[in-house]
């Protein structure tokens, strides 16, 4: 899409940082964050500090941009923190949210918005999940992220806000942080190989399914979506290919330089895990055109270039 600047919120996070790598190359990309962004990406985008549960800040900074697009990636993407933080969880991806789509409907350029949702709202299933699909979130996280999307399908009936939904599976890469259960093992094969730590790696559940897409596929996939995906829709955005988590740990340790021991670590267990979620990605080919460029081999030689490179 022309005319316009195109706006990322969350963009000093992990998959917002990587779209507005993969949308600098396209034209003028204001990105915002209340943190400070990658040194690599400080010039590509223009950075603006904006709390989006700052109603006057969004109202201000959204007055001055007049965005034509907006890929809104702020949120809370922790699900185990959740359980200790439910309030957290519903102010960053529910509040938020509301904020920033009225104040877009108060300002009535027209703009086109794709909201970053999450696959963790459906229940779980042996099978691979279509958008029409039971849900059954069950998680502070999940509650939110299905709280979120209503809302910003209401935006669509009610305020005339153009909204597309993605419903993001799990996806990793580059600068994820070691809060998830990836870059985690990558973390610490990296720690174990410069004897930073003992040879061994903590785990929680490794036998949960999980549907894992290079985070370079995603931010590609939320760009076709604001391009080529239907208002009001909803997509999902995955791999359509079930891993375990020990598969992922697998892969990663046989790259380890070093000999690699495993741990149970009972602190990293959830209250709630759903054993397999694996997303069907039918639609969003079909309808974009997106197919997954980077195989699961080079996402994880990645991830743990990353962490071998962390000071």
């Amino acid at each position: 899409m022309n005319g316009g600047p195109v706006l990322v919120t969350g963009a000093a996070g992990f998959a917002g940082s990587h779209l507005v790598e993969h949308l600098a190359a396209r034209g003028q990309v204001v990105a915002w964050s209340r943190s400070t962004p990658p040194p690599s990406l400080a010039t590509v985008a223009r950075w603006q500090r904006v709390d989006l549960l700052d109603r006057h800040s969004v109202r201000a900074a959204l007055s001055e941009v007049a965005p034509q697009v907006v890929y809104h990636c702020a949120g809370v993407p922790h699900v185990a923190q959740s359980f200790r933080q439910i309030a957290h969880a519903l102010r960053g991806n529910v509040l938020a949210t509301h904020i920033l789509l009225d104040e877009l409907r108060r300002l009535a350029n027209g703009a086109r918005v794709l909201v970053t949702g999450s696959a963790t709202i459906y229940a779980a299933s042996e099978n691979p999940i279509d958008e029409d699909a039971a849900l059954a979130p069950t998680s502070p996280y999940a509650l939110s992220k299905l709280a979120q999307e209503a809302r910003a399908l209401r935006g669509l009936r009610e305020d005339g806000v153009e909204v597309v939904v993605a419903r993001s599976f799990n996806h990793t890469g580059p600068r994820q942080t070691s809060d998830f259960a990836a870059p985690s093992f990558a973390r610490q094969i990296a720690l174990i190989e410069r004897g930073a730590i003992a040879p061994s790696i903590r785990v929680g559940n490794l036998e949960a399914l999980r549907d894992f897409t290079d985070v370079r596929d995603v931010v590609h996939a939320y760009r076709l979506l604001v391009e080529r995906g239907a208002s009001g829709r909803i997509y999902n955005v995955a791999s359509g290919v079930g891993r375990s988590i020990r598969s992922v740990l697998d892969g990663l340790v046989a790259r380890s330089r070093v000999a690699v021991e495993v741990e149970l670590d009972p602190t990293k267990l959830r209250p709630s895990d759903t054993p397999a979620l694996v997303g069907d990605p039918s639609r969003l080919k079909r309808e974009t055109g997106w197919e997954p460029e980077f195989p699961f081999e080079r996402t994880l030689d990645d991830l743990l270039e990353y962490w071998r490179a962390w000071e």
